[in-house]
């Protein structure tokens, strides 16, 4: 199993008191203590990569935005520092060269260790502390690159993937599916949202509603889903901020859920997985959170 990192991660840096903050790649890397996991570092991404997703006014946009000092703001809650720029687009190189290892057959399982996250952003519209549809870009990468006719996101964060969905909303060859907390920020997901294709699955989750209700879902709706689909690479956009401890939501799943949840997962596609860090903001329960996703991914990538 391979993870992706890079220290330009931690050059995208926000206001004081920001849940999305340097801390949590440390809080990543104390998840990932002590498991055997091959190290790489996430190259920088190719402008052609984002190109896939976004228009190039968009990305003209966000590197203008960039400031020289301090802070520039996007939206309500969403910055960029001097180093925002590289730290996206490094994110978006690891997600490309976890995609590369995987489908190579180099790698079974891989994990991108990055930020900022990128499952709100929009076409053109950077929000939710997100610049560019990361996992939205790897599938691209997976289907036009590699020409991959059938892959499947999974995106169990506690936030709704919005961005995903506005960007793959008329890619017939991706599966998207997405079990969040409703009503949340940022208020879409409904199940009646199908995508073009029909190829998009939106499942709402209560608050409080905790684990036993996510296997449910997962069980009835997601797994069968993801058999019909028989995807050939499965990505997943890895929020953990579902966790009980989690202030910015109310799922209430423990670190156990995510392992059960990761290991069914790569059930699919073979066991060819990638996961790429979104969301997830108390900081001990993100490092055990990682560990357990990336203990599972490292055991069934062996």
């Amino acid at each position: 199993m391979q993870v992706f990192t890079h220290p330009d991660c931690a050059r995208h840096v926000t206001p004081p008191g920001h849940p999305e903050r340097v801390g949590r790649l440390e809080a990543v890397e104390r998840g990932l203590r002590g498991i055997p996991v091959e190290r790489r570092e996430c190259p920088m991404g190719e402008e052609a990569e984002v190109l896939r997703c976004h228009p190039s006014g968009y990305l003209a946009r966000v590197k203008a935005a960039v400031p020289r000092e301090a802070w520039a703001q996007l939206d309500g809650d969403t910055f960029l520092s001097p180093g925002s720029y590289d730290a996206a687009m490094r994110a978006v190189g690891g997600i490309c060269a976890a995609v590369d290892a995987v489908v190579s057959g180099e790698a079974k399982t891989a994990f991108v260790a990055g930020r900022p996250p990128g499952h709100h952003a929009e076409r053109e519209t950077p929000m939710g502390f997100c610049l560019f549809g990361t996992v939205a870009i790897g599938a691209k990468r997976a289907l036009d690159h590699h020409g991959l006719s059938r892959v499947a996101i999974v995106d169990f964060d506690v936030h709704h993937g919005n961005g995903t969905q506005d960007l793959l909303w008329d890619e017939g060859r991706c599966l998207f599916v997405s079990s969040h907390q409703m009503p949340l920020y940022p208020g879409s997901g409904r199940p009646e949202e199908r995508g073009a294709e029909g190829q998009i699955l939106n499942l709402p989750l209560q608050a409080g509603s905790g684990g036993r209700a996510m296997r449910e879902v997962y069980e009835g709706a997601v797994f069968p889903a993801l058999a019909e689909w028989k995807p050939e690479l499965l990505l997943i956009s890895a929020g953990f901020d579902a966790h009980a401890d989690d202030p910015l939501a109310g799922l209430e799943w423990l670190a156990e859920d995510y392992r059960w949840l990761t290991d069914r997962l790569c059930d699919f596609a073979g066991g060819r997985v990638v996961s790429t860090l979104e969301g997830g903001y108390d900081l001990d329960a993100l490092a055990a959170s990682v560990a357990a996703h990336v203990a599972v991914l490292e055991e069934r990538g062996r």
